[in-house]
């Protein structure tokens, strides 16, 4: 199984190539804006390092967000045109999710807080349980006097959104932050998650998958 890995929610434009039981390849590319002039070459190259063929791809696992409302509708949007035009199955998680697992299998709580702007983050909480991160909270977003109230012991806190904790000062004794490394969701990361569904051929029906969004009265087109 040949899996095609791509989150484009935040100004990280992450790829990775996995099969079988491990991530062959992956990059990261800090990019201001993500546009498809720069993502399809980039998968040219990353698939070429993998000694694959696009018509080798098994399935593509893509980050749905929440995050940069362009990067993310680009990013979907080739992968959905690369699922339909191989006839490949996709699966659809959640950045934050994404996130979350680049912390590792820790006995803490991991808050994900990740920059939403207007001074308001992303956010998400997860436990350990049965050697595996399980969500513990809705996909919110909130100010962090709202995250910082939610929290109640010992968390791992990571995602650009510490810089908005740390300018107002929200860091709690009971505050681990993760490295900096850890902030930006990693393509490496989406095969843990999406590996299981492909597994049980838990499938995403690609004409229906959206981007998440939690500033919905932002993301309507108007009539």
């Amino acid at each position: 199984m040949n899996l095609l890995l791509l989150d484009t929610s935040t100004k990280n434009f992450s790829v990775a190539v996995a099969s079988q039981d491990r991530v062959l390849v992956r990059k990261n590319i800090i990019l201001e804006k993500i546009l498809s002039t720069s993502i399809i070459p980039s998968v040219v190259k990353i698939l070429k390092k993998a000694k694959l063929k696009l018509r080798e791809v098994d399935g593509f696992g893509v980050g749905i967000g929440p995050g940069s409302f362009t990067s993310l509708r680009v990013g979907l949007a080739t992968i959905k045109g690369l699922a339909f035009a191989l006839d490949k199955p996709v699966v659809g998680v959640s950045s934050l999710d994404v996130m979350a697992m680049g912390c590792g299998l820790t006995d803490a709580s991991v808050c994900v807080v990740c920059d939403a702007r207007r001074d308001l983050v992303y956010t998400c909480f997860y436990r350990k349980q049965n050697d595996f991160l399980i969500r513990q909270s809705d996909y919110m977003l909130d100010s962090p006097q709202e995250v910082v109230k939610k929290i109640k012991e010992n968390t791992i806190l990571l995602g650009d959104g510490i810089t908005i904790f740390k300018k107002q000062g929200f860091i709690k004794k009971n505050v681990i932050i993760a490295q900096e490394r850890l902030w930006l969701p990693d393509a490496k990361n989406l095969w843990p998650l999406v590996k299981p569904r492909f597994i049980q051929e838990k499938y995403d029906d690609a004409d229906k998958l959206v981007p998440l969004y939690l500033y919905p009265e932002d993301c309507q087109v108007k009539k």
